[in-house]
């Protein structure tokens, strides 16, 4: 995995819709669908979309913002129907149950545009959609990872919190032979280039985000990481060590996964 040095920022992108084969059957995609996991988000889920919808239509893009609610117990479901019927650039739909890697992937799957931007309801940060999507469409990679821990980031969540992400990425070098900085928070990738690789992954929940991006690592896609900076609208949805066990546990499972295709 390669990380670019800074460069001078390059004139707006503008591209005409792409016609392709679609998985809902459509022929024109837009250039960009943000595909973001919604749990538990009422506080902050329409702010959030309002401001990504202009933050997008300002750059000049066709988009679609795929809302991926999984199992929240508060208004997110209402916000988000309300949200797909009032803007035609968002949809929506439900898995039922509280599983952010499923839904991660499963909005993967359904996204038709011709690049894919994961995004976080809490961070929505449009200069990374810019400087990700100027590097793929200037050819320069196929998958940019937004990474807190290289040298030019800016991660504002706590200290525990930038120390779990250390420690993780370490466990990810040691048993998965990463060999990146960071595979959770924002990335952008051509569609047609990990579609496939997503719908490989094995594990979902926290891991599957890093599944992604070990797996696109280790079928040669071509993967660049950017700095990013991080300032999140509101405290983690879910506690940091509530998660550990099954983050533990999804890891093991990768590792048995990945060791046998070896």
């Amino acid at each position: 995995m390669t990380t670019p040095m800074n460069r001078p920022s390059r004139p707006t992108i503008e591209m005409p819709p792409t016609r392709e084969s679609l998985p809902d059957g459509s022929t024109t995609a837009p250039m960009i669908s943000a595909v973001i996991p919604v749990y538990n988000e009422e506080g902050i889920i329409t702010s959030s979309v309002v401001a990504l919808r202009e933050a997008l239509r300002e750059l000049g893009w066709s988009f679609e913002i795929l809302l991926a609610e999984n199992g929240s117990s508060d208004r997110t479901p209402e916000h988000c129907r309300q949200l797909s019927e009032k803007y035609d650039e968002v949809g929506w739909f439900s898995l039922g149950q509280p599983n952010y890697g499923r839904a991660l992937k499963e909005g993967i799957l359904r996204a038709r545009g011709t690049y894919v931007v994961c995004d976080e309801i809490d961070l929505g940060d449009i200069d990374f959609y810019r400087r990700a999507v100027e590097r793929l469409v200037a050819d320069e990679a196929a998958l940019v990872v937004g990474s807190k821990m290289l040298p030019g980031a800016d991660d504002t969540r706590p200290l525990y919190r930038h120390a779990a992400t250390f420690v993780y990425n370490g466990l990810l070098r040691l048993l998965l032979r990463f060999h990146g900085t960071d595979t959770h928070g924002m990335k952008a990738f051509r569609r047609e280039s990990l579609v496939g690789t997503a719908g490989r992954c094995v594990v979902d929940r926290d891991v599957f985000a890093s599944e992604l991006v070990i797996r696109a690592e280790q079928e040669r896609v071509p993967v660049i990481e950017i700095p990013v900076r991080v300032v999140e609208k509101r405290a983690p949805s879910i506690k940091l060590f509530k998660r550990v066990p099954n983050v533990l546990r999804n890891l093991g499972q990768l590792y048995l996964v990945l060791r046998k295709e070896r």
